[in-house]
Formats: C-alpha cells, sequence, structure tokens
C-alpha cells in the first residue's frame, strides 16, 4: 500500500532536510538500550559476517552492559548546549541559521527539517512533515562532510526506505559529502587560528577522525581517502608542514582492526616522544556530541596527560559558527 503524504499541487514547496547520527532521547540506561540497539542493527553501520551470530551478542551481551556506560557518558555532557543531547540543541540551531540564510535570498515556499539516522526526530518523521506541507522536491544535506557507508549511506536508506512508501514520490537532491568544500576548509582553518590567537600554536596539531574498519576501506569504501584529503587541504590552508600535523581516528568498537593511527594510542605516546603541547581538531563532526564533548575533551584528555602531557586543547567543531552555517546553507542554495 503506497501512501500519499503530499497533501496538495497547489502551493507546492522545497523541502530542506539537514540530518545527523542522532542521540537518546535521556541520558539513561532505559532511554540508551533501544537507541543503541537500532543504531548497531544497521547493516551499514556494522556489516558482520555472521548477521545472526551478531545479533545474539548483542541481545546477550552488548545490550545488557553498553547502555549503563553510555548514559553515564551522556549524562557527562547532556544540557551543556541547551536543555538536552548537544548533538540535536546544535543541529536545531544550525537548522534555524541555515533557515534565516536562505530565506533572506529565496522567496519561493522552502520547508526546514533535521532528521536523525537513529532516535527522535526520525528521518522518517522529518520527510512526513515535509511532505504534509506540500513538498514536491526534497534536498537532503547530511551533516557528515567525508562520506561513508556507515553514516551517508545509511541516511539514503533511510531516505529512501521513507520515500517507498509514498505514491507521490518527490524530485530528491541527495547531497552525500562536502570534504573538499573550500568554504568548509576555510571554517576549519579560522577556527584553528582563532583558537591559536588566544592560546598559541602548540607542539603538534592532532586531527583526529571517527574511525571505521579496515575491512570497509577495502571493500570499496571512500571515507579514508576523503579524510586525508581534508586533512591535506586543511594543513595546506593553515600552511604547516608535515611535522606540525599528525591525522589520526578515533571511536573505535569491538576487536577487528580498525583503520590507523588511533587517536587514544597517540595521545598515550606523544608525551613519551617530547611532545608535551597539543591542540585537537575534529572536522568529521559537524556538531559536538559524545565523541567530542566526552571521549575527545575528556577521556583522551587524561590519556595524555597521565602519561605527562601538559598542555591540552580541544578546538570546538564548527557548530554554529555562522562561517559554518553560511556554507551549508550556500551547499543548498546551489542544489535549490
Amino acid at each position: 500500500m503506497y501512501i500519499n503524504y503530499i497533501s496538495s499541487q497547489q502551493d507546492q514547496a522545497i523541502g530542506i532536510l539537514i540530518t545527523n547520527v542522532g542521540s537518546p532521547n535521556a541520558p539513561t540506561k532505559q532511554a540508551l538500550k533501544p537507541y543503541l540497539k537500532e543504531f548497531l542493527l544497521d547493516d551499514r553501520v556494522v556489516e558482520p559476517p555472521n548477521k545472526l551470530w551478531w545479533k545474539m551478542i548483542l541481545n546477550l551481551f552488548i545490550l545488557n552492559t553498553r547502555p549503563d556506560k553510555s548514559a553515564k557518558a551522556y549524562k557527562e555532557v547532556w544540557g551543556k548546549y541547551g536543555k538536552g543531547s548537544p548533538l540535536i540543541d546544535i543541529c536545531n540551531a544550525q537548522l534555524s541559521a541555515i533557515k534565516t540564510n536562505i530565506q533572506q535570498e529565496f522567496t519561493q515556499k522552502i520547508e526546514f527539517e533535521i532528521g536523525m539516522g537513529y532516535g527522535n526526530p526520525s528521518i522518517s518523521s522529518a520527510l512526513q512533515k515535509l511532505a504534509s506541507r506540500g513538498c514536491t522536491k526534497l534536498v537532503v544535506l547530511p551533516l557528515f562532510p567525508q562520506y561513508t557507508s556507515a553514516t551517508s549511506g545509511s541516511t539514503f536508506e533511510g531516505v529512501t526506505r521513507e520515500l517507498q512508501k509514498w505514491r507521490w514520490i518527490p524530485e530528491l537532491r541527495f547531497l552525500p559529502s562536502y570534504y573538499n568544500n573550500q568554504d568548509y576548509i576555510l571554517a576549519l582553518a579560522n577556527s584553528i587560528l582563532e583558537h591559536q590567537k588566544t592560546h598559541g600554536k602548540p607542539d603538534l596539531l592532532i586531527i583526529s577522525f571517527h574511525g571505521i574498519p579496515t575491512r570497509y576501506i577495502e571493500a570499496g569504501d571512500p571515507y579514508y581517502k576523503e579524510c586525508k584529503t581534508t586533512a591535506q587541504l586543511l594543513v595546506t590552508q593553515l600552511g604547516i608542514s608535515a611535522n606540525d600535523y599528525k591525522i589520526t581516528f578515533q571511536s573505535l568498537f569491538g576487536k577487528e582492526e580498525w583503520i590507523k593511527p588511533y587517536t587514544d594510542v597517540t595521545l598515550k605516546e606523544l608525551p613519551q616522544q617530547g611532545v608535551k603541547n597539543i591542540q585537537i581538531i575534529c572536522p568529521g563532526f559537524s556538531a559536538d556530541c559524545l565523541e567530542t564533548l566526552e571521549e575527545i575533551e575528556q577521556e583522551n584528555r587524561s590519556y595524555f596527560e597521565e602519561n605527562g602531557g601538559e598542555t591540552f586543547h580541544y578546538i570546538p567543531a564548527l557548530n554554529t559558527r555562522k562561517d559554518h552555517t553560511d556554507l551549508l546553507a550556500k551547499i543548498i542554495k546551489d542544489n535549490l
């Protein structure tokens, strides 16, 4: 059965959807369990050789231990950028800035929503809201600068899964990545230079991206290449040499090999190599979230300092910086 969500051919509109990974509804074990289950059962996030075996491990072990640990981590950052999840609060603020930017230039009817890959508000609910307001064209921008199947690919599946239920399929523009966008590179460079204007230059700049298993790269995922390109464009813009920075990968999960070098291992080793003053930026995160505010700012800071590091500065994600929201708006406007 096909559902006709689009209400009328009159007063047709363009729908803008920005997406991100998502967050649990609350920083509690009870809220984390269904959120993690939805996330870890996505075949694009975890590509197990044996799905039945993975589901058994997930239900018997991981979902009985990890929710409590994750809830404690979320409590450390909850409310930092508003009343709830930092990621959701920042995404809402980003959407507001993007909306203001676009509406200043375009007079046609344009509707805006955010949708999360997991948790609320969902991609499906966001698309249904856009359809109910007469959107016959959709522009979807996942806020993942570098493409990987686990993020942008999963988002595309979420969008098309919902659209398959519709009788009237809208025109769709899906924008999978912007890793080499010059305005994005400039915004990253500006955030670093502004930070260094106040705090000085470090011994080493760490450029940390979210990791993925090595076998995903071997299967053809372009993520590693796009991360390296972003980093190279960034350091070129900054005018720094190969000895001034290091690219690393964070947020490991499971026991298989992920792309290296690992951020946590690197931060434990650097003080022994005489590197006592570092600054770290995470260009793959368009908004600060658990992986930056808790994993990097707290957990990885402790690894560095406990092993002899002296000065640790996390440079925040681009979040709601005007140069950031302006570039996101420009990407969307170029595709209207």
